[in-house]
């Protein structure tokens, strides 16, 4: 008889690979939704400590792009009132759109991540 809870032998039905490519889309969703990002962010969480070294790049990229947005969206929420906010959600928007388009076309092609900690564009 065999112990309770999960087969280490299957295997699993989503590969890491395609789990990044479901946080990748959930952030180009958040453009509409806003909540989906979140969902995202915390999928990520949950698969680094178990990520292959590509994928953790990956990862580590996307919590990244989440909490430095969120910073980005919040200082530009708050200086809406002085306009120049409007232009920092708008930096905020083309900066993560970029983030996000670089990361897809990485995964895509099996790459990582150059610079995961980065600011700017990894």
């Amino acid at each position: 008889m065999s112990a309770p809870g999960p087969d280490p032998s299957r295997q699993s039905t989503v590969s890491g690979r395609q789990i990044a490519l479901i946080i990748y889309i959930l952030y180009f969703v958040s453009y509409f939704t806003g909540i989906t990002a979140l969902i995202g962010v915390i999928i990520a969480h949950v698969q680094l400590p178990s990520a292959d070294p590509l994928l953790n790049t990956h990862y580590r990229f996307q919590i990244r792009t989440f909490w430095i947005g969120l910073l980005y969206i919040a200082i530009g929420i708050v200086l809406t009132t002085a306009v120049v906010g409007i232009a920092v959600l708008f930096l905020w928007f083309v900066w993560s759109l970029v983030r996000n388009v670089k990361g897809v076309l990485a995964l895509n092609d099996n790459k990582p991540i150059a610079n995961p900690s980065s600011w700017m564009f990894g």
